[in-house]
């Protein structure tokens, strides 16, 4: 809990350094479940509009901290539903919320699987190491922590854990780095590095929900109209082209097609023991 402190009010002094240059731009906090397309998007947008736009990026809890900490911010976009709820429930939210994506768990590996991974069971196999992102701040480790769970493999899978980490891209992160044999996360990481990561996808019935990427404007917003072009502009079709070409779901139907009986956002208490 120290270090996430620090962490969140070393940042925070780094927003505001950065403000300054940011003073006719936009200022977008997000978490990194989606930051390839974000990057990208921020280019084509910037290119296309002439506005600057000053992208911070980590755990979906923690750059919530950030704009309520700071006061800054023109949008909010983190990697689940629940984390919107949680920015609604402060007053920070402004307006309407845009889905832009949605996201499937799955476990990841290296490409090739070489450590022949074939469901969640083999998390619990003796030896195999496993990496998450933490599920007190990070969406996709919440869902993670809320897979293992449900379909009672908790107490097996734990001793297996090796580290719980402070973003959905440093939880990709751990498998080319070799610090895990295995990731229970998003499948759209392996979208990110697919000549290094593949995707072993999930039997449906073992996948309580479904998450996707909201966005909406941030009360304090000193630039609402950029930021609502912004948002406007990963909504639209050439946005969304984006999220498409790193392997994002932009339909429900899309994402029900590998779970379709699952739930979509809703929310989900963290057991004691995970904190």
């Amino acid at each position: 809990m120290l270090k996430r402190l620090i962490l969140t009010l070393f940042c925070c002094w780094s927003v505001f350094a950065a403000s300054a240059a940011a003073d006719d731009g936009l200022m977008i906090f997000a978490g990194s479940a989606s930051q390839p397309v974000l990057e990208e998007a921020v280019g084509i947008f910037e290119a296309k509009t002439g506005i600057p736009v000053a992208l911070h990026l980590g755990g979906s809890g923690a750059m919530l901290s950030q704009a309520r900490l700071t006061g800054q911010g023109d949008l909010y976009i983190p990697g689940s539903p629940d984390y919107m709820a949680k920015a609604r429930d402060l007053g920070l939210i402004e307006g309407d919320v845009v889905r832009l994506a949605y996201l499937v768990p799955a476990i990841i590996v290296a490409r090739g699987n070489p450590a022949g991974i074939k469901g969640l069971e083999d998390l619990a196999r003796p030896g195999l190491r496993v990496g998450l992102a933490d599920p007190d701040g990070v969406c996709v480790g919440l869902y993670a922590v809320e897979i293992l769970e449900v379909n009672d493999l908790a107490a097996r899978v734990r001793p297996n854990l090796l580290g719980m980490v402070e973003s959905c891209a440093k939880t990709a992160a751990m498998i080319p780095l070799n610090q895990v044999d295995a990731v229970l996360g998003w499948r759209e990481f392996a979208a990110w590095k697919p000549g290094l990561l593949q995707a072993v996808l999930l039997d449906p019935a073992r996948i309580p929900r479904l998450a996707y990427i909201p966005g909406a404007r941030l009360r304090h917003a000193a630039n609402p109209q950029a930021a609502q072009s912004f948002l406007d502009f990963l909504a639209s079709a050439e946005g969304r082209a984006v999220f498409h070409k790193w392997g994002y779901f932009t339909t429900e139907e899309a994402a029900r097609e590998l779970a379709p009986e699952s739930r979509i956002g809703g929310s989900y208490p963290l057991p004691e023991g995970w904190r």
